[in-house]
């Protein structure tokens, strides 16, 4: 999200664009101007992109000032793949994260402190919003945590986790995907039947149901096995 506004100073008036994550709320780009071309929040977006490197398909959601709908500003947004998305019309509840922030560095920098020249104000700015904006400020909106603490909580885990399968019923892991394919085999070389101990998978039917399930034919009552006996007998 992106915005401008103005700061007086003792002789002049001068412009801050900034550029602001919706997720986190940390101020991930801005500049300081005395000029509000479109070179101001350019400047503030390049930045952005520079240090969140973000991939196409990013929403940058700003107000319809006439600079975020220039060719220039506009035609980054394209070559990095950035969708522009703009507030309604007389509606500036659409950019409130922008404006929220605008009004907690204005009541606690700006008009706490008398600055004479841009350069001064320029330095101060840079130690509100990289020091202590999104490095100290806690955010109700975030669980009380700075915009920095959020990120780093949200970060996906750099360590790659082996994927596994297993049954709770069991309490233990069943079967890993890297275990080796094949019957497990004896110290011998002799495969392993899966009725004995040493095989690795639990096959008891015990808690599964045996719905469906045709019992054995005995082998008294099979036509082949008396013929059998009777030829024996004979």
């Amino acid at each position: 999200m992106a915005d401008i506004t103005y700061i007086r100073l003792r002789q002049e008036f001068v412009y801050l664009a900034l550029v602001l994550d919706a997720f986190s709320r940390k101020v991930v780009g801005w500049a300081l101007d005395r000029s509000l071309t479109a070179r101001l929040p350019l400047l503030a977006l390049e930045r952005a992109i520079t240090l969140r490197q973000p991939s196409p398909g990013l929403v940058h959601h700003s107000d319809r000032g006439i600079q975020y709908c220039s060719e220039q500003y506009t035609g980054l947004l394209h070559i990095h793949g950035i969708l522009p998305s703009m507030s309604r019309p007389g509606n500036p509840y659409d950019n409130a994260f922008c404006e929220s922030f605008i009004k907690t560095l204005k009541r606690e920098e700006i008009y706490a402190n008398k600055y004479h020249y841009i350069d001064e104000l320029n330095a101060h700015l840079e130690e509100f919003i990289e020091q202590y904006y999104n490095r100290l400020r806690l955010h109700s909106a975030l669980g009380y945590k700075t915009p920095e603490e959020l990120e780093a909580a949200c970060a996906p885990p750099t360590a790659w986790v082996e994927p596994s399968v297993s049954f709770p019923r069991h309490g233990e892991i069943y079967r890993s995907w890297k275990r080796r394919r094949g019957r497990p085999r004896k110290a011998s070389g002799e495969p392993v039947q899966p009725g004995s101990p040493a095989h690795p998978i639990d096959e008891s039917p015990v808690g599964y149901s045996l719905t469906g399930w045709t019992p054995p034919e005995p082998v008294s009552a099979s036509p082949t096995e008396s013929h059998t006996a009777r030829d024996r007998t004979e």
